[in-house]
């Protein structure tokens, strides 16, 4: 298959998952030695993570401007969004950031979805479950919540005080846990009508 810019950056997207991972898991004795203190590193990790949410927008803009869509770049697209996603909020489990519960709704339903696409395609009935307006607030609100959880520490606004990043990226992913399930429900409406057949 010949390469064109918007698999490049979807391809870029996958790349970043271990930069932004290995962040979190650079030895400590090297930690001191680059000078790298930990609020450096959830900085380091949530321009690695806001890098790649614009590259998921990037490729699927190019894709359409260039006219160069295709059948692997529409399955490697969404891969790599959930593997972003999947590997952060694993990252945010282990430190304590967010409550597994949470993270569970949100992969499963990645997963749930995924699987219910890729069934309803081999039925020729993937139309019925495109990505609808529901799932792209879901993924806005989703990568907000990620970001002010990555940075953690509260950002300065100088004059207007501080932003409380933790507060907002708690309520905000409890938030994009719901319109998870809402949309994993909307899809699953959309899709019954075959799924009562079998």
């Amino acid at each position: 298959m010949k390469p064109n810019i918007p698999t490049m950056f979807t391809w870029l997207r996958i790349l970043l998952i271990p930069i932004f991972v290995g962040a979190f898991y650079w030895p400590e004795n090297l930690h001191k030695l680059s000078a790298m203190p930990s609020h450096w590193v959830n900085i380091f990790a949530t321009t690695v993570f806001l890098i790649a949410a614009i590259t998921d927008w990037l490729d699927g803009y190019l894709a359409r401007r260039l006219n160069q869509t295709s059948a692997f770049g529409a399955f490697l697209d969404p891969v790599a969004d959930k593997l972003m996603v999947a590997a952060a909020l694993i990252v945010l489990v282990e430190f304590g950031r967010v409550g597994a519960i949470v993270s569970l709704i949100i992969i499963g339903r990645e997963i749930a979805v995924s699987a219910l696409r890729e069934w309803m395609a081999g039925e020729g009935q993937s139309s019925s479950v495109s990505v609808a307006m529901i799932g792209k607030i879901k993924t806005t609100v989703q990568m907000i919540a990620i970001s002010f959880l990555l940075f953690w520490d509260d950002l300065d606004l100088g004059a207007l005080g501080t932003f409380p990043t933790q507060v907002f990226g708690h309520v905000l992913i409890v938030i994009a846990a719901f319109l998870t399930l809402l949309s994993m429900a909307y899809y699953l409406k959309a899709a019954w009508p075959k799924l009562k057949d079998k």
